[in-house]
């Protein structure tokens, strides 16, 4: 089992940048992909990035590539989300997860494991 923990969100202007930051407990890590949801007020959860269990493979929505950067550090049990440019779309909560699955998800089913997420406001 893998409990995951959001944590860099906060208030930001638009343009500015933020990191999310998602600790990871569990020693098997490394086995599993992860990636990075959002869900704002009255909309679905949407994917927003996703990485392969090496972190070798990484995958972006179309709204976020570009301006977003996923990465992990197995060592350290973390997967980050770096994000610039940001804009007021961009204002939501975001979510890590985890599966169990190798390759990489786009869709929340996919991921057996959640965080509590982390609010991230994008002020025009």
């Amino acid at each position: 089992q893998v409990q995951l923990v959001e944590s860099g969100g906060g208030l930001v202007q638009a343009g500015g940048s933020l990191r999310l930051s998602c600790a990871a407990s569990g020693r098997t890590f490394r086995d599993y992909a992860m990636g990075w949801f959002r869900q704002a007020p009255g909309k679905e959860r949407e994917f927003v990035a996703s990485i392969s269990r090496s972190g070798g493979n990484t995958y972006y929505a179309d709204s976020v590539k570009g301006r977003f950067t996923i990465s992990r550090d197995n060592a350290k049990t973390m997967v980050y989300l770096q994000m610039s440019s940001l804009n007021s779309e961009d204002t939501a909560v975001y979510y890590c997860a985890a599966s169990r699955s190798a390759g990489i998800w786009t869709v929340p089913p996919r991921y057996d494991y959640w965080g509590q997420g982390t609010q991230v406001t994008v002020s025009s």
